[in-house]
């Protein structure tokens, strides 16, 4: 990593490990819990869906898992006196959602494209189904709670928000080491062409579910913070098609197969959603406006924000001639410049 992205790095991280500290309001640090668990999502969503080029519509069935593994387990069991038991077992989460990803991936995997979509909504869908119907194990439509987090009701948000910041550096930094690596070349050429990467010796099976299984597995991390978060947990919330819309949709608008491009979509989107749905929720009308977002993104910007800065950037120093090294730019195209090379630099 370059040191401009070491510092960006540092400042992006910073700044949010600073908030709940500085912001004592419960409304804006709880926005920011939700948005750092998009973030997460649509990071974790990128390995597959971006780098491999695989779109799972089923990430929310892996989110619910991992929520249901952790209200199960702490069904009757205390959270410990310092309310973080929780939080420490969310590493074998992780790993039990990642093996159940393995297992659904080796199926789900021998498809391509439309049809990898196809059956990774139908595996949402049979996951919901379960969670209202293995009433002995989840609760069924009655729901299943966990202890209730002993936390300072001042700063009750606080340790929640600071997990999911540690959960999307993991996100993040998975997917740069993906970025820089040949596993990472791997799912490129798979995205690009998987019989052409085949053909050159690429592991393809191997690559495919490596990225699959650790992709769900965050997801799943990311769901038992949240299930602990609300503290009683309902199947049409915990597995619900909305969740795979917004990751997917985020990923989307930011740049998806980059590495800033997902977090971006987040940032600008859960602010926009919370406030739609406090405007419109009671008529549902927010959901219009968020398939609209979603058609305006595809029309405008079919690339995401970052790729699409970072080209159309490319296309004005290729119409005046110039190199973005020229030392003879004026002012605003020295600012432009400067932007475009940031632009490209989060788009990689």
């Amino acid at each position: 990593m370059s040191r401009a992205g070491v510092i960006r790095a540092l400042l992006f991280f910073g700044v949010l490990t600073a908030l709940p500290f500085a912001v004592t309001a419960h409304w804006i640090v709880n926005l920011g819990v939700f948005t750092l668990i998009y973030a997460g999502l649509a990071s974790a969503w990128n390995l597959v869906g971006g780098l491999a080029g695989y779109p799972s519509l089923g990430h929310a069935a892996f989110f619910g898992a991992g929520a249901y593994a952790e209200a199960i387990y702490f069904q009757h069991r205390d959270a410990g006196a310092n309310g973080l038991m929780p939080f420490l077992v969310l590493p074998i989460v992780g790993a039990g959602v990642a093996v159940l990803g393995l297992a659904v991936g080796w199926i789900a995997m021998r498809t391509r494209s439309d049809v990898f979509a196809i059956v990774t909504i139908t595996l949402l869908f049979v996951a919901q189904t379960l969670a209202f119907n293995l009433n002995s194990l989840t609760g069924g439509s009655q729901g299943i709670g966990m202890p209730p987090a002993p936390f300072d009701v001042d700063t009750y948000e606080r340790p929640f928000y600071l997990v999911l910041v540690l959960l999307l550096a993991v996100s993040m930094g998975v997917t740069w080491a993906a970025l820089h690596s040949g596993a990472g070349l791997s799912l490129q050429a798979v995205a690009a062409d998987e019989e052409r990467a085949r053909g050159i010796g690429v592991h393809v099976t191997g690559v495919k579910l490596l990225a699959f299984a650790v992709s769900v597995g965050i997801a799943g991390m990311i769901g038992g913070v949240w299930a602990y978060y609300v503290s009683f947990i309902y199947p049409q919330f915990a597995v619900d098609p909305l969740i795979t819309i917004g990751m997917v949709l985020m990923a989307y608008l930011g740049g998806r197969g980059t590495l800033w491009g997902p977090v971006l979509g987040a940032f600008v989107l859960v602010p926009a959603q919370q406030y739609l749905a406090y405007q419109y929720g009671a008529t549902q009308l927010y959901l219009i406006a968020y398939a609209a977002v979603f058609l305006l993104i595809m029309l405008l910007l079919p690339r995401g924000i970052l790729p699409s800065l970072s080209h159309l950037l490319r296309r004005r120093h290729a119409a005046t001639g110039r190199s973005p090294d020229e030392t003879t730019q004026d002012p605003a195209d020295a600012a432009s410049t400067e932007a475009g090379t940031v632009a490209e630099e989060m788009a990689r």
